[in-house]
């Protein structure tokens, strides 16, 4: 069977790092190009998996590099997209929107425009060899807004972002929209709910609470902690990447969300309860090193998406629930102390 090449952005990221290696070992077929900036949230380490690997090539640069990606389809005849590639920390968007506007915007039109320009010779027409090529665009629930206490995001939920960062996104997921009703790119987009689980960066609220009760320092929560989440394990998300990917309709998008919201006092619980069991702290709950922090400016209180058009056109089911992600991510840190 011939090779068929694929340029991933942002792989050495959060949800792409544990995208690739579980990607590269299911489609041995498949040559994965990795193309990433390597800023603060990105690790080569987390792809040791795949460092060694025949079918695996990393390229180290900028989303936003037209002559690079240009190189890139053109050297690698790169026949499929999946771009995760993007600055997501919402905190980080709030004291400097500029790299989201450039990275998450700028940076997804350079990408769809050189597919469609390798991939086709005139809108709506596809060159000979190129015709099931494909750019998948990973997006987030925050491009909703906020929920109150009932309801779910659907695909159908007006876009009303409220963060630099959910701005940003918005904007890169309309752009893909455009490219496909405007030139007839096969383009898809998927909407996730929080991720979890390893390889996330050190910052995000899970791992904050890990690494700082690990540490016996204090444990921040911003407001009252009653924020809501739909956490969604991420090789739960990487199986449902593959899936909208290899059977989506072109020109769709596909909210993928766990069903498992929790607020974050919930979830700080959980971790310190689990902590107790696994690494007691000298006679005292983890629990009492939790402080409440000053909200951060515009916090949503609450996401949390409806999966049902993704479980039943394209049967995805979540493998994990929260309590059973959460151990296998508490362990995973664990390990790593």
């Amino acid at each position: 069977m011939a090779q068929k090449n694929i340029l991933v952005t942002g792989g050495a990221g959060f949800i792409g790092s544990n995208f690739i290696p579980y990607f590269a070992a299911a489609y041995p077929d498949y040559n994965v190009i990795n193309l990433d900036k390597l800023t603060y949230a990105g690790d080569l380490s987390n792809l040791s998996e795949v460092a060694n690997a025949e079918n695996y090539t990393f390229v180290e640069g900028d989303i936003c590099d037209r002559a690079l990606i240009e190189d890139l389809f053109k050297k690698h005849d790169i026949k499929g997209v999946i771009h995760f590639a993007a600055e997501s920390h919402v905190d980080n968007s709030i004291t400097g929107p500029l790299p989201f506007i450039k990275t998450n915007i700028e940076g997804t039109f350079t990408l769809l425009d050189a597919a469609k320009n390798y991939w086709m010779e005139a809108p709506f027409k596809y060159k000979k060899g190129y015709e099931g090529c494909r750019f998948h665009h990973i997006s987030t629930d925050e491009v909703y807004g906020t929920l109150g206490e009932t309801g779910l995001f659907e695909e159908t939920t007006p876009y009303a972002p409220n963060s630099p960062y959910s701005a940003s996104k918005a904007s890169s997921d309309f752009i893909v929209r455009a490219y496909h009703h405007t030139y007839g790119l096969d383009v898809t987009t998927s909407n996730c709910s929080n991720n979890y689980g390893p390889k996330q960066h050190k910052e995000k609220l899970i791992p904050t609470i890990i690494r700082k009760a690990l540490a016996g320092q204090s444990i921040p929560i911003y407001g009252d902690g009653k924020n809501v989440r739909d956490w969604l394990y991420v090789l739960d998300h990487c199986k449902g990447i593959d899936l909208v990917f290899h059977k989506g309709k072109a020109g769709e998008t596909y909210n993928i969300g766990g069903r498992n919201e929790r607020t974050n006092l919930e979830i700080v619980d959980i971790i310190c309860a689990v902590l107790d069991q696994k690494k007691p702290l000298n006679g005292k709950s983890y629990k009492s090193l939790i402080t409440f922090v000053k909200d951060r400016p515009g916090h949503d209180k609450r996401y949390a998406i409806d999966a049902t058009k993704f479980e039943t056109e394209l049967g995805w089911k979540a493998d994990e629930t929260f309590d059973t992600g959460i151990i296998k991510t508490i362990n995973w840190y664990l390990e790593r102390i």
